[in-house]
């Protein structure tokens, strides 16, 4: 016999939104004063200040090419505790879910299987967006569905990241381990660069970012790599080259970067004996053959057991707790033919309104392994949601950053990747954004839940709302 998964009360969804969801001047170029390291950060009111949990230097696989790292420091220590109205959550909740699904549906256009963070692009471009000011920073704003003023929303991207990276404590991993939900965040400049304090100091105070200084000038590829090596070690390894080659160059000033890594177990894992081959249909018609797992009834007493489902008008969906109940997955599975309308139609309402929907009752599931890798620069995706001058050499202020207008936005990286199996889920995700001078280049029991066609899928906090990763699978013959 199958084996029935019991949620509790689960409260978080890691929805299928997994189907949707972590620099230096040239010696001509005129720009601020080198930045000098000092034990005293506090005597350089104009100089790098940074934050509490600074990365140390990174290990990588060809060491010979990997340059020192120096870390700048400051008196500026991460808020613990912030003190956030619980109305300024609500609101960026519900901000963060709008830009989710506006990115959502800009990448799909491309992606036949699709897995994002939008917390990871959020958290990377709410850094950004510190050191944004007058159209650059109203257009940021408008492209991210930021509502909150800055020094509201700071302080609420760090309640929600230290929220999230509490959630999982005391229970396991998909892989017999710790449970882990970790966010980190860390900034790269150009060692003889200045960018302001008080830039540095927000993200410091917010997110945690410390500031590590490589020799970007004359040594960008192995900054490169040093900055790669940092992502793929917190993201276990599933986030590798993050930066391409030719993303930084001698002219990079400074690169921001948040890595997201996600691993638990179900609540009650999927019997591997229960693993059958299956047909899953596509939609153009035809099929594929998948390994499908099931969860169908209590092997030890027979008894039904029930998940959080609904049947909807035009779809089924679920919602997988993980061990810390607080997190899930939210399936949906479009009835056949379907599968458009319902996409087209999800929206972060229409998925608030589904999962307050959920009725506790028996399901019979079968859910496909799947894993998904998607990797992109975001830059056409952004400009299209309204954020355009921060691309233009000469327009985009960032003069937050270094008190001029010097700088512009080269690029916006992002890859994720997500495994789901028997035992759990390994989810990770990385953003980077590319900073540059101007002039520089661009580089069947009760409801019966049975995912044999396109669906997709969220991983999400319920209690926050936030959607860590989403997607949707339409081929889970392609890994």
């Amino acid at each position: 016999m199958t084996r029935w998964i019991r949620p509790g009360t689960g409260c978080c969804v890691l929805s299928a939104l997994f189907a949707i969801a972590l620099a230096g001047c040239g010696s001509s170029s005129a720009g601020p004063a080198p930045l000098t390291t000092t034990p005293d950060a506090s005597a350089l009111p104009d100089a790098i200040g940074v934050a509490d949990t600074t990365p140390g230097p990174v290990g990588m696989a060809d060491a010979g090419s990997s340059p020192d790292i120096v870390t700048a420091m400051s008196a500026v220590q991460r808020i613990a505790n912030p003190q956030v109205p619980a109305a300024d959550s609500t609101i960026l909740a519900s901000d963060n879910a709008a830009f989710a699904f506006a990115a959502y549906q800009q990448l799909i256009a491309t992606n036949t299987n699709l897995v994002f963070s939008p917390a990871s692009i959020s958290i990377a471009l709410a850094m950004t967006y510190a050191g944004a000011a007058t159209t650059t920073a109203t257009e940021m704003a408008s492209a991210l569905h930021f509502t909150l003023p800055p020094a509201q929303l700071h302080p609420a991207f760090n309640a929600l990241d230290q929220t999230l990276t509490s959630r999982g404590q005391g229970f396991l991993g998909g892989d017999g381990g710790p449970m882990q939900v970790n966010i980190t965040n860390a900034i790269w400049a150009e060692q003889t660069y200045t960018f302001r304090s008080d830039f540095l100091d927000t993200l410091a105070a917010n997110y945690g970012a410390g500031v590590n200084l490589l020799d970007i000038v004359n040594a960008p590829d192995p900054s490169r790599l040093t900055i790669n090596a940092w992502v793929a070690d917190q993201t276990n390894n599933k986030i590798q080259d993050l930066l391409p080659a030719g993303s930084i160059d001698s002219l990079t000033r400074l690169v921001l970067t948040d890595a997201v890594y996600f691993n638990a177990a179900w609540d009650t894992p999927f019997d591997p004996t229960n693993t059958y081959d299956g047909s899953f249909a596509l939609l153009d018609g035809s099929s594929v053959a998948v390994k499908f797992m099931k969860a169908e009834l209590n092997s030890m007493n027979g008894e039904r057991s029930s998940l959080p489902a609904i049947q909807g008008t035009n779809y089924v969906a679920a919602s997988l707790p993980y061990a810390d109940q607080r997190l899930s997955l939210v399936l949906v599975v479009p009835d056949a033919g379907q599968f458009s309308q319902v996409e087209s139609s999800l929206d972060a309402t229409a998925l608030g309104t589904l999962v307050a929907g959920l009725v506790s009752q028996p399901v019979s599931l079968a859910l496909p392994r799947f894993k998904v890798e998607t990797g992109t620069s975001l830059v056409k995706l952004l400009q299209t949601l309204g954020m355009t001058s921060a691309f233009i050499p000469g327009t985009a202020d960032f003069s937050g950053m270094d008190g001029t207008h010097n700088l512009f936005v080269s690029d916006v990286i992002h890859k994720a990747f997500i495994d789901v199996a028997e035992k759990g889920t390994e989810a990770a995700a990385a953003t980077a954004v590319v900073i540059r001078p101007n002039g520089a280049p661009l580089p069947s029991v009760g409801l019966v839940i049975n995912a044999d066609r396109p669906f997709l899928y969220f991983l999400r906090d319920q209690p926050t709302g936030a959607i860590l990763f989403m997607g949707r699978v339409q081929d889970p013959s392609q890994n």
